[in-house]
């Protein structure tokens, strides 16, 4: 047998048998199948007796990230209902953030002090990037906290639920069918009228298949990983790192980091949705094959604790913008996060506060058509500029190119970053890019490197260079608008909000490298 098979299949609950049902499900988004279903249906009249006496402000299907939004929402003083297929509960695989961001639980009042550093499970400092032919750079502070999703996810679950929150669990989403005075929503066995529907059931939502109807996804992040232990060293971490060629027209990298109870360790590459693209089980066996030439080590060394996969598709048209009126995609669901991103986790925190204060106005003001709710899903020049940079690390199934030139690419311009200081580097490896930095990035490789960017042209082809030229344009407008227009009154109006809001976080300016925080 392969090493992955028997790896995977000596670990509690088989992953192998889950990582054979997510490749059927990658195969047939490489050949078209992605499913169409019809799951929201609209009419013109009202509900009327139909909504009988149960009725909710918002219904949130979705639990794990669900709970986030819930949370705050029913704080606020609405009556919501949160839809779980299965049980709440956090898994086992602490999910990775900086500790600043972590400060918006705190800020919005979901933990206390002593709480979040209970959640935090692990901490470590620094964290290293590398690529082949290049100097390790080492930096601090960035996505270097572990949380741990189990006590995380149980304490806002008992704040939801002290607030007056209702939990529906083992109550999966069946339907939704949309009127003018609200929405009809069943689940399981259960009935339910509410205001406003929110969808964070992530990319593979039935409610998001509808609104793309069979849309391919633009890019692709394939990723395999365990979590170990037996490892010598286990003080550091990796953010991203490369020590091979191309291979299968894909390029590896590598993000490694200390967890509570041993060594996580995952081998991830970007692409496009090819019916020739390797799939997660080649991947996996990849990793295996290169895990001891990565961490120096044997793979007779270590215990296996747990295995992790997925793929996470990246559309260019996100956020997702639902055609329904009251009916709001919200996380992965939406997403809203770069392509260069996998797991919603970070981008769900980043936003967190913007989307509690914006669903709050909309339910204030009544402002639930799709037009107005599309307002809080706005375009973000910030995230689209970053589609180049995918592309910029990624080949076709066809393209040829130099074997080590993504990996010479990558070490140019980071090192190029990190010449520049911290302000420059940091946001940039928490998926936040803004004008500045980015311009000084592109000045300073242009005249070093001049020809580096004549070999990236050829890679991206023109079409994406003008395409981003547009992005790029846009994020330099909205960033000279956000500094010029001083932050809104309180009493301003739901549109006037949105537009701030869409200027501060479409520039990145939630980012603030010298308080080390976000806020708005």
């Amino acid at each position: 047998m392969s090493y992955t098979q028997t790896i995977l299949q000596s670990l509690a609950g088989n992953p192998y048998a889950g990582l054979q049902r997510a490749d059927a499900l990658w195969h047939d988004y490489r050949h078209g199948n992605i499913p169409r279903p019809n799951v929201v249906s609209t009419q013109a009249e009202p509900l009327g007796v139909e909504a009988k006496t149960d009725v909710y402000d918002v219904v949130i299907c979705g639990g794990t990230l669900g709970i986030l939004l819930g949370a705050t929402l029913v704080r606020h003083g609405w009556r919501v209902a949160l839809l779980e297929r299965n049980v709440l509960r956090g898994r086992a695989q602490e999910w990775n953030i900086s500790r600043n961001e972590l400060r918006t639980f705190v800020e919005l009042g979901l933990l206390s002090e002593a709480e979040l550093e209970i959640a935090i499970a692990t901490e470590y400092n620094p964290a290293r990037i590398c690529f082949d032919g290049g100097d390790d750079l080492w930096v601090r502070d960035v996505l270097n906290v572990g949380v741990d999703p189990v006590y995380l996810l149980e304490t806002l679950k008992q704040v939801f639920l002290s607030a007056g929150g209702e939990l529906l669990e083992q109550t999966p989403f069946s339907s939704a069918r949309v009127a003018p005075d609200g929405v009809l929503v069943t689940a399981g066995e259960q009935t339910l009228t509410t205001r406003l529907l929110i969808d964070t059931m992530g990319h593979f939502s039935p409610i998001v298949q509808q609104a793309r109807q069979g849309e391919t996804p633009d890019a692709v992040c394939l990723v395999v990983g365990t979590c170990a232990t037996g490892y010598s060293h286990n003080q550091t971490g990796d953010l991203i790192a490369s020590f091979t060629p191309i291979k299968h027209q894909c390029q590896y990298f590598w993000e490694a980091f200390p967890a509570r109870d041993g060594r996580t360790t995952y081998l991830f590459t970007y692409l496009d949705a090819h019916p020739e693209r390797i799939t997660l089980t080649e991947l996996f066996e990849d990793y295996f094959q290169l895990l001891p030439e990565y961490q120096t080590i044997s793979l007779e060394q270590l215990h296996f604790k747990r295995a992790m996969f997925g793929f996470f598709p990246a559309y260019r048209n996100s956020p997702l913008r639902f055609p329904w009126g009251r009916t709001l995609a919200v996380g992965d669901a939406s997403g809203h996060q770069s392509p260069l991103s996998f797991g919603g986790f970070g981008a769900m925190i980043r936003h967190l506060s913007r989307l509690t204060k914006g669903i709050d106005d909309a339910l204030k003001h009544d402002q639930l058509s799709a037009s107005a709710l599309g307002w809080l899903q706005p375009y973000q020049p910030n995230v689209a500029v970053t589609w180049l940079f995918q592309n910029a690390m990624s080949l076709g199934v066809n393209q040829s190119l130099n074997q080590h030139q993504i990996n010479g690419l990558l070490t140019t311009i980071f090192q190029d970053m990190a010449t520049l200081g911290d302000p420059i580097l940091k946001p940039f490896l928490q998926d936040v890019i803004q004008f500045s930095p980015l311009a000084k990035t592109l000045l300073r490789t242009s005249i070093y490197h001049p020809m580096l960017v004549a070999k990236i042209l050829p890679q991206v082809g023109i079409p994406s260079v003008l395409d981003w030229s547009g992005h790029y344009l846009s994020l330099a407008i909205y960033s000279a608008l956000n500094r010029l227009l001083s932050s809104p009154p309180k009493d301003t109006g739901y549109y006037w909000q949105r537009w701030r809001e869409a200027l501060f976080y479409g520039s990145g300016s939630d980012y603030n490298i010298h308080s080390d925080q976000r806020s708005i």
